[in-house]
């Protein structure tokens, strides 16, 4: 019976006694040049199918992943930076795609969806490689949405490959019951309103102010530079077509514009709301006649966002009624 170890011992013994010590050691350079010519290669190979994005290109040269990485921020990140598969997926895929042709190799090797761990490398650390990778470490949005509520970032940010700016409207993607209705802000983006000074995200009295303040406040809050007046700027003829307003430093009511105005519900509030707060003013002084038995608004005698009836007012208001009385023998009669 045939026993390869007798061979092999054969072969040692002869080469030990029949080839001449130069031979041999021309022989273990050799060899040793052969190894480190393999090793030299099979690096060179590994570090060209693991950093060099043109190996990627023999699959994704006229796909819609590579344009779109190509005219995204991230064109200047390595594929595998964000993209990892082990080295058995990555065997598999050579061979399916040399042996079994392209159409075979598997459009999903690998973890497409980029897990959060990876984007945090560069927008949460500092990664000297891309220093100008913007952090969100003070950023509410994600703390509510990746920390609080464990979203992983390509839910919002590359939802539509290789697109890492969300589009305007994505939020309705998982928010699909707060779309706007019949307010004049329909199509707008979400980030027009909802911004990342607020604990809750939801829109503070400033962001109002943008589009119906006046210019102050605007500078005011592109200098302060929160991603969403950063990103989500809303446009000159949006700013343009809101209606200004002007609201005294010593209104009575300093609270968010929605504790009136609901915008996802209605087009104005209905301004008997007022009453939710102010259940007892219907007893004060004739409130009741007017509110109660008259049916009228709050808003016909106290105007939006400055609220007090003067005598200026009183002169031009009362009167369409009846003649005028001091506002504050109103109060008291």
């Amino acid at each position: 019976m045939f026993n390869p170890f007798n061979l092999l011992d054969k072969l040692i013994k002869w080469y030990s006694e029949k080839v001449s010590r130069k031979a041999k050691i021309i022989t273990a350079i050799a060899f040793l040049s052969f190894l480190i010519g393999v090793g030299l290669v099979g690096y060179k190979i590994n570090d060209y199918f693991e950093h060099d994005p043109a190996a990627c290109m023999f699959c994704h040269v006229h796909d819609d992943a590579n344009k779109a990485w190509a005219k995204s921020k991230h064109n200047v990140v390595n594929c595998h930076e964000c993209h990892h598969s082990t080295k058995k997926d990555q065997v598999v895929q050579l061979y399916r795609f040399a042996v079994l042709g392209q159409k075979k190799v598997e459009p999903r090797h690998g973890k497409i969806i980029v897990p959060w761990k990876r984007c945090v490398n560069c927008h949460w650390e500092t990664n000297a490689k891309y220093p100008e990778a913007r952090k969100i470490n003070r950023s509410r949005y994600h703390a509510k949405h990746m920390f609080t509520e464990q979203v992983e970032c390509a839910k919002c940010h590359g939802y539509k490959i290789h697109q890492f700016l969300p589009e305007e409207r994505f939020c309705n993607t998982c928010h699909k019951d707060k779309q706007v209705h019949g307010t004049g802000m329909e199509k707008l983006p979400c980030l027009n309103c909802h911004t990342d000074r607020t604990k809750d995200l939801r829109p503070g009295r400033k962001k109002c102010l943008f589009c119906h303040g006046e210019e102050a406040v605007r500078k005011e809050l592109i200098a302060d530079g929160a991603i969403d007046v950063k990103f989500f700027q809303p446009s000159s003829a949006t700013v343009k077509k809101a209606i200004k307003i002007k609201v005294p430093a010593d209104a009575p009511m300093q609270f968010n514009c929605y504790e009136c105005h609901k915008p996802h519900e209605a087009v104005r509030p209905d301004w008997g709301n007022c009453l939710n707060c102010h259940v007892n003013i219907p007893n004060v002084g004739k409130h009741g006649l007017h509110v109660k038995s008259m049916g009228m608004k709050c808003k016909e005698c106290h105007k939006p966002h400055s609220w007090r009836v003067t005598n200026e007012s009183a002169k031009k208001e009362c009167v369409k009624c009846h003649e005028y009385r001091e506002p504050r023998k109103f109060i008291g009669s």
